[in-house]
Order: structure tokens, then C-alpha cells, then sequence
């Protein structure tokens, strides 16, 4: 991730696929820094939101216990929150696009949006005021700041994309480590209180600080070190030429629909999303019903996080070099597979088992967030990019409502063993799905001999 440091005038280039490039500007004059400062400033504001969300599995049982709620009433309060984060990624990317709002407005005002979610979460007793100041205020906050966060930093390194994409909203989930250790320590009310006190503030800090150093570069913008023309066929420059093909055309949000592929993304994102929350939501309750212990717990839903947060950027370089629908579906056969384990582990009262199935869950439901986002790109063209990207997140927000709020509707009836073997058995079915998923233009021919016809004259072998 190099930056150019001649600085030459601007110039717009074309690829043979007919895509832009705007080459010249360097990042120092644009900025003031090198494009790694957006990169890193983009991941700090995602770590700084994250507890929001990867944190909420470990306070379910606390919030139950200290304010009188059900189980199901507590984890709808997770299930509205993630809707409400992922419908505003919408109106923030056309925000964004149209020029109405700078990243750094966005991300501030999420960041305040956020901070306030968690200390209604801290403080608030009354459930109507938990779900507009958490799941609604705290959830538009949220969806704010990941939307800039990935548009912004995807617009500095438009070279690396899926590894980007996988790092920045890697940030959404390690993030959260902090927090859940402080939530396992401290049991109480009062320890909760705490926690989400300090990571209010935390929160407001950082997205004051790194918020204000977001900065989106001109369209199309390109660094001059990297040769596009070249970048754009040239298998040793950019590996994932050889696996990745570009959008034979740009398709606008209707065209694309009318495909059925970005309809069929959708659902496969809506289903693999429902899988990883539905994680997220229920691990640690899980492993407290097992009776594995709240250390196990703890590890269990910290390991998550992390691998959740780390397993993305690595998963967008395994998707350079195999293929982007080989690597989502081989990801989410793990998460399906050892959703089945964690029941084993959980069963059987092996900890250390269940820790390990939870760190694989997190590869898994993590990686596929990043390998989608660019999916879109290549099946779709970049004209429409930001709506299309924007229309897909909403799967999330289905994903949420029915892997949080469904399932803990359910849960007092059925328990969780039949719900997690169910999460198992859907995680393979999205990895069959995506077999199924093809770019819009391109003809999917089987692979066969090719035979042809004789050439008159030619000789037979044999002859």
C-alpha cells in the first residue's frame, strides 16, 4: 500500500474494460498524509463503535437479571439495532456519493449517535427508552459511521479493495475485545454500568480524533506508483485477475436487479448474515446453559470477536488468488460446520472445544462481508456501486431480525441444540447457494474437450 510521491498533473486513463482512472494526485497534497492515514483512521472509528454490537451477547444475561426482561425482549433489542445500522447504510452512501456530507461529518455525528446508544444501554431501565436510545439512535450511529468508514478507505485503495474492505470492517469486531473482558470481569449491574461508560467514551474520543482525518479523494482516483492499464490484466501485478473477471457493463440498481443475481446476493448475504449474528447473540448464553462455566463463555465470545475481526483481510487475499464464490462458499461451509461442533462441544462439556468451534464461527462469519462487497463491484460495475453495495448491506438487516429476534423468540421453546444443529445445517446451504450465483454477460459454459471440427485437408492422428 505504497503511496506515489512524484506529483505530476492529473490525467484520466481507460483499462481495456473501459474502466476510469484519474492518476497524478498524491495523497500527501490531496490530504495532508499518506493514504494510510485514511486506512488506519477508517478501522480506529470502526473499533470505536464495535462494542454496540459484539459486545451485547455478553451483557444479555446481566441486562435480564438487572432490569426484569425476557430473553427474547433483550435480544430484540439486538435484532432492531442491527436493522436500524444496516437500512441507513442507504441514505449514507447516496449522502456520501452526492457529495451532501464529508466522511467526517458522518462519522462524527455517528460517533455521537453511538455514544449515546451505549449509555442509554448503561444507565436506562426502561425498555421503550432503551429501544429508541440503543436500537434506534445507536443503531443509525452505528450504520453512519460503517458506511463511511468502508466507502472512504475502498476510495483510497481501489488496488486493494477486498483486503481493505476486509480489514476496515475487521476493526466493526476485534473492537470489541476490550469490552466483553470487562464484561466477564465485572458481573454486575454496576460492572456493566461501567463498561459501557468507559466505552461511550472511548467512542466519542476516537471518532473525534480519526473522524476528523477522513477524507474522500476525487472519482475514480488511482495512485500513480501502480500502472492501471497494466494493474488491469497483468495476472503477476494483480492476482486476482486470473479468478475475478470485471462487470462486462455498469448496471444501474434496477438493471441489476433484473438479472436475479444481485436478488440471489441478497438473499445469500441475508442468510449468511442471520448465521454469523445469530452467533454473536448466543454463544455465551449457550455456553452458561452447558453449564461450561462464564470463563468459557467469555473466551468463547472474545475469540469470536477477534478471528471475526482478523479472519476478513486474510479471507479477501485468499479470494485474490482462488476466486471470490469459491472462498464465500468454502467460508461459510466452516461456519455452518462448526456451528454443528459448538453443540458437540457444548453437549459433551468440553471447553476448550467449544472455544475452538466459536474461533472458527468468527472466520467464518466474518469473512464473507468483504468477498460480497466486491462481488458487486465485478458483477455490476462501479456507475452504480455505492446503491448497489447499499441495496445488498440491507440483507443485514433481514440477516438480524431473523437471527437475533426470531431465534430468541424460539429459543424458550425449542432451546438452543436444535437451533444451533439449524444454524449448522443453513450455513451449508448458503455455501450451496452460492454456487448458483453468476456475473450478469458472461456465458457459464461446462468445462469440456474441445473437439471442434476438422479443418479440410488436415491430417487424422493416426493417418
Amino acid at each position: 500500500m505504497n503511496d506515489a510521491n512524484p506529483s505530476t498533473p492529473p490525467r484520466d486513463v481507460r483499462d481495456v474494460y473501459g474502466r476510469q482512472y484519474r492518476i497524478g494526485e498524491d495523497p500527501q497534497e490531496l490530504t495532508g498524509h499518506s493514504r494510510r492515514w485514511q486506512l488506519w483512521a477508517a478501522w480506529a472509528c470502526m473499533v470505536a463503535i464495535s462494542p454496540l454490537q459484539y459486545s451485547f451477547g455478553s451483557a444479555a444475561l446481566g441486562l435480564e437479571s438487572s432490569r426484569g426482561w425476557g430473553a427474547a425482549q433483550t435480544m430484540w433489542l439486538l435484532a432492531l439495532f442491527v436493522a436500524c445500522q444496516a437500512l441507513v447504510a442507504i441514505p449514507a452512501a447516496w449522502a456520501q456519493r452526492v457529495r451532501r456530507a464529508t466522511p467526517t461529518q458522518l462519522v462524527v455525528l455517528g460517533g455521537v449517535l453511538a455514544a449515546v446508544g451505549l449509555t442509554t444501554l448503561a444507565h436506562s431501565t426502561s425498555y421503550a427508552a432503551v429501544v429508541f436510545g440503543y436500537a434506534l439512535v445507536g443503531g443509525t450511529g452505528a450504520g453512519l459511521v460503517y458506511a463511511a468508514c468502508i466507502t472512504t478507505a475502498a476510495r483510497w485503495f481501489p488496488d486493494k479493495r477486498v483486503a481493505t474492505i476486509g480489514f476496515v470492517t475487521g476493526g466493526f469486531a476485534v473492537g470489541a475485545v476490550p469490552s466483553i473482558a470487562l464484561l466477564s470481569i465485572f458481573e454486575s449491574a454496576a460492572g456493566q454500568r461501567l463498561a459501557f461508560d468507559l466505552t461511550a467514551v472511548v467512542a466519542l474520543l476516537i471518532v473525534m480524533t480519526a473522524g476528523g482525518v477522513l477524507k474522500d479523494p476525487p472519482r475514480h482516483w488511482w495512485p500513480a506508483a501502480i500502472d492501471a492499464q497494466a494493474w488491469a490484466v497483468d495476472r503477476k501485478l494483480n492476482r486476482s485477475v486470473g479468478h475475478n473477471l470485471p462487470a462486462v457493463r455498469h448496471y444501474r440498481p434496477a438493471e441489476a436487479m433484473r438479472t436475479g443475481a444481485l436478488p440471489l446476493m441478497w438473499l445469500t448475504l441475508a442468510l449468511s448474515t442471520a448465521l454469523s449474528l445469530f452467533g454473536i447473540a448466543f454463544v455465551v448464553s449457550y455456553a452458561i446453559e452447558a453449564e461450561l462455566g462464564a470463563a468459557v463463555a467469555g473466551f468463547a465470545a472474545g475469540l469470536l470477536a477477534a478471528v471475526n475481526g482478523l479472519g476478513r483481510s486474510f479471507a479477501g487475499h485468499l479470494s485474490d488468488r482462488f476466486g471470490r464464490r469459491r472462498v464465500l462458499a468454502a467460508v461459510l461451509m466452516i461456519e455452518g460446520f462448526t456451528h454443528v461442533g459448538l453443540v458437540l462441544a457444548g453437549e459433551s462439556g468440553v471447553g476448550w472445544a467449544f472455544v475452538a468451534c466459536a474461533m472458527f464461527a468468527g472466520l467464518g462469519g466474518g469473512a464473507f462481508y468483504a468477498i460480497m462487497a466486491n462481488l458487486v463491484l465485478e458483477f455490476f460495475g462501479e456507475n452504480s456501486l455505492l446503491q448497489n453495495q447499499a441495496i445488498l448491506y440491507s440483507a443485514k438487516a433481514a440477516g438480524g431480525l431473523l437471527g437475533i429476534g426470531v431465534t430468541a423468540s424460539l429459543v424458550g421453546t425449542v432451546g438452543y441444540r436444535p437451533l444451533f444443529l439449524g444454524a449448522g445445517l443453513l450455513g451449508l446451504v448458503t455455501a450451496l447457494i452460492v454456487r448458483f450465483l453468476k456475473q450478469p454477460g458472461y456465458p457459464a459454459l461446462p468445462v469440456r474437450p474441445q473437439l471442434g471440427t476438422p479443418v479440410a485437408g488436415s491430417v487424422r492422428p493416426g493417418e
